[in-house]
């Protein structure tokens, strides 16, 4: 799988907001690139969205951005490097999407978490970031994000965007099929169906989603949609109107 090079720096997207691009993993045998978003905020303070491998290169140019204080495990999947970043950063709060833990310790794995992340949390934050907790499927619960001065919606798995270029000719076809090939990603067609009854519920997210009018939406898993963001997010849950 061709990978999002440079790997490890980071990438602006705009005022005091990276991606950083990381290697691909194997997730049910399927190849997934990797990608973290990091936000200085207006304390200078430095919050990171769902780490990526750390590097000693890299875990310098971050701490160069100023002090990291946050780090978020947005959903039940996207928390395997967060100890790693727990140790070189040692004074940052850890937060998690509910169930996180838990799916941690079923894979053997003890995962500090300072705190969750609900609707109802006020993080100090909060001003400059708005977070959406996304729950009703059976399985997934994902908490999303919003950076007010970039107008950046930050998902993780609700959205996937696989370039057919980019990944082997068999996944391909699984890809199409699964909903999530560029141009048209979208949530998984696996995914929709664990909402079953509850996709009021999921409409009412993407409904608050769309109020924010992201012009750009960061993705973790292939290409992200640096333009026409709200657009991008309408075409991807149409499914739901």
């Amino acid at each position: 799988m061709k990978v999002y090079d440079p790997l490890d720096r980071l990438k602006p997207v705009a005022d005091d907001i990276w991606l950083i691009d990381g290697p691909t993993i194997r997730f049910y045998g399927l190849p997934f690139p990797t990608r973290s978003t990091v936000i200085r905020l207006a304390s200078g303070e430095v919050w990171v969205h769902s780490p990526i491998r750390l590097t000693h290169d890299l875990a310098n140019a971050v701490r160069a951005l100023g002090p990291v204080r946050h780090l978020i495990a947005p959903n039940e999947i996207h928390y395997a490097y967060v100890g790693d970043w727990q140790v070189a950063f040692d004074q940052a709060t850890t937060w998690a999407a509910p169930g996180v833990v838990e799916r941690a310790a079923s894979r053997g794995m003890t995962l500090h978490v300072d705190d969750i992340l609900d609707n109802s949390a006020a993080p100090s934050w909060s001003g400059e970031i708005e977070h959406l907790l996304v729950e009703g499927s059976a399985v997934h619960r994902e908490v999303v994000f919003f950076h007010r001065a970039s107008r950046s919606l930050i998902l993780t798995d609700l959205i996937e965007n696989f370039e057919p270029s980019r990944v082997p000719f068999w996944f391909r076809p699984l890809a199409r099929l699964a909903g999530i090939a560029d141009p048209h990603g979208s949530m998984p067609r696996d995914m929709r169906a664990t909402f079953g009854s509850h996709r009021d519920q999921l409409r009412s997210a993407i409904d608050q989603m769309l109020a924010w009018e992201p012009e750009r939406v960061i993705l973790a898993h292939g290409r992200w949609y640096a333009t026409d963001g709200t657009a991008e997010l309408r075409r991807a849950f149409d499914f739901l109107y």
